[in-house]
């Protein structure tokens, strides 16, 4: 009787510790930024490095890309315990030009719920670079290839970099620059002048650091002209702020903080509009050293993430609160909240929802 109950509570003991490790395979990073590629140096690859922190070796049976232009390859054989595999991502860029962010998903034979992560990067043709036909957007006699700038990801804890969005001033008369408007922490730079059929660059300078916020941003800059057609003209800069970090050596990693979520996606199911939809999800730092949560950013206003914490000690584990509000909402629902943390390996991960709301 002794041993049938020890093995009963053997057993669950074991279920209990595969339902707590949400993935089994740690991801060194989940999303990769190609940056700006050349459309005619053609595919560009990158592998992503897994380590299997589960109880037993893991297979990778199949990875899905969103698109036929990205092919994956991946560790065919079983990632034994401890060791680690890759999952390969190469991208084409032949044919696709601008910015493009592309997802792989990843199935393993420990459960039947995937893990993504993520491609992006702008492809860019300099032979094509300052084709008028290029400039599709209008402001007033100005074109540009974009009605907004995208910046892309800059680092909180670097110094700042300056990016250029040419500007074609496609009108009869030239456009002299006279000023713009801007939060602090973003410098702009134009010409002076831009006469009829000139191209020239508009520069930003986003300031990191002296933004002091990590995540998705959406900022709003003016441009001031003595353009006829529309003197002030307004922009949205987009920018992604992170936290650099630099390359560890093997030692330095195995001191290092360990984010570990106990869910990477959460199915609410069907529920009536008007329902709050209420979770909670466990952090845990699975490392050497103290774990950092800098931020925790919610792609809707419906959707609000609260942990009890934001520093853990080694092997600590804390509750979250996670609350869905329905109110005013209808079909299919998916919303995220993207995690920032100081675990170098993974300092940026990302928790789904999805609801259907009838």
């Amino acid at each position: 009787m002794y041993r049938f109950v020890l093995m009963i509570l053997l057993a669950s003991l074991t279920e209990t510790l595969f339902a707590q490790l949400a993935e089994p395979l740690t991801f060194q990073e989940k999303i990769h930024d190609f940056g700006n590629i050349l459309e005619k140096d053609g595919s560009v690859s990158f592998d992503f490095i897994v380590s299997n922190k589960s109880i037993r070796p893991v297979r990778i049976i199949k990875v899905l890309p969103s698109c036929g232009c990205t092919t994956p390859d991946w560790t065919k054989d079983p990632i034994a315990v401890g060791g680690t595999g890759f999952i390969k991502a190469s991208f084409n860029p032949l044919g696709r030009p601008g910015y493009f962010d592309k997802t792989l998903t990843i199935t393993t034979d420990w459960d039947v719920k995937p893990m993504v992560v993520h491609i992006k990067g702008n492809v860019v043709d300099p032979e094509k670079e300052n084709d008028p036909a290029s400039f599709t957007v209008e402001s007033g006699s100005l074109k540009l290839k974009s009605g907004s700038f995208n910046i892309g990801k800059i680092f909180i804890n670097k110094e700042p970099e300056t990016f250029s969005f040419p500007v074609l001033n496609a009108g009869k008369d030239s456009v002299h620059f006279t000023g713009s408007v801007s939060p602090r922490y973003i410098k702009v730079e134009t010409p002076k002048a831009l006469g009829a059929g000139q191209i020239g660059n508009v520069k930003l300078t986003f300031n990191g650091p002296l933004k002091g916020q990590y995540g998705f941003t959406s900022e709003n800059i003016e441009l001031k002209t003595d353009d006829e057609l529309l003197p002030n003209k307004s922009f949205s800069v987009y920018a992604t702020v992170e936290e650099f970090f630099p390359k560890l050596s093997a030692d330095d990693l195995a001191k290092a903080p360990v984010l570990t979520l106990s869910a990477n996606a959460i199915n609410f199911g069907n529920v009536k509009a008007g329902a709050v939809l209420e979770r909670e999800i466990k952090f845990t730092n699975n490392g050497k050293s103290e774990l950092i949560v800098r931020h925790a950013q919610s792609n809707c206003s419906c959707l609000s993430i609260t942990p009890a914490g934001r520093r853990l000690k080694p092997g600590q584990e804390i509750p979250v609160k996670v609350s869905l509000n329905t109110a005013g909402r209808s079909g299919p629902q998916n919303k995220s909240i993207t995690i920032y943390s100081n675990d170098p390996q993974n300092p940026v991960q990302r928790i789904t929802f999805s609801v259907g709301v009838r």
